[in-house]
């Protein structure tokens, strides 16, 4: 789930419109930098396909574009990663964090990277830090990446804590409150979980994820009936994929 939503991240940022770079040529920056996103749309679209060199080629070519734009940076990093070239992942992090101090976006992700690594408290710092930056939108994602990161770390409350404040920025955003739900669950909080999964499928239908979490809590709750609806809901799930 953490792969996933960390590519969800990197894809968002590519349709938030261009950055201006600094320079003489407003003109050329725009260009160069437009020049740049179809290079990364390119060429995370062959990651997704698992086009590796087809990957590396137009990635490269949106850092020869625009050298000091932080999404081709961000997206030759996450690259490096994927392939399991982890140095050359964290030096490129590292490098542009250092280049864009106050990009919330650089933070969140480099955040995600280090979590995939096992660096918990860094990565931790790293949301925060982007959260609480100037004119950084996506608070719902970065508070979602570091639920993720802290059930990683087996801190299930402050999974808890950071996955509420997601869905409070983004109602019903799934994976957060999915997530959510399954905590509640485990603590015994069966009404709050309840209500939020009865409103998550009224949003979204019925869903493998979600039937899974609803058969556990009915489960916990010993309403039987319930929990054999949920189960046929399932089954007839699981036979039309």
């Amino acid at each position: 789930m953490q792969n996933h939503t960390y590519f969800l991240v990197v894809i968002s940022m590519i349709t938030t419109g261009c950055v201006t770079v600094p320079g003489a040529d407003t003109h050329a920056q725009h260009s160069s930098i437009d020049m740049a996103n179809t290079r990364i749309a390119l060429g995370l679209n062959y990651i997704k396909l698992e086009q590796y060199s087809k990957a590396r080629q137009s990635l490269e070519k949106a850092m020869k574009y625009a050298p000091h734009y932080y999404k081709s940076s961000l997206s030759l990093a996450y690259y490096f990663d994927v392939v399991g070239e982890v140095d050359k992942a964290a030096a490129l992090y590292h490098t542009t964090l250092k280049a864009h101090p106050n990009n919330g976006s650089v933070y969140n992700n480099y955040g995600t990277f280090l979590c995939k690594q096992g660096e918990y408290q860094t990565a931790d710092v790293l949301f925060n830090q982007a959260i609480n930056k100037p004119n950084y939108y996506a608070v719902a994602e970065t508070y979602e990446n570091a639920g993720l990161c802290a059930l990683k770390a087996h801190k299930s409350q402050q999974a808890k804590y950071y996955f509420h404040k997601s869905v409070e920025h983004q109602p019903l955003r799934p994976i957060a409150s999915l997530q959510l739900a399954a905590i509640e669950i485990e603590q015994d909080q069966l009404h709050q979980a309840r209500l939020r999964l009865l409103e998550f499928s009224q949003r979204y239908g019925y869903q493998r994820s979600n039937l899974a979490l609803l058969i556990d809590l009915e489960r916990k709750s010993d309403n039987w009936v319930l929990v054999n609806k949920y189960q046929a809901l399932l089954e007839l799930e699981n036979g039309s994929k």
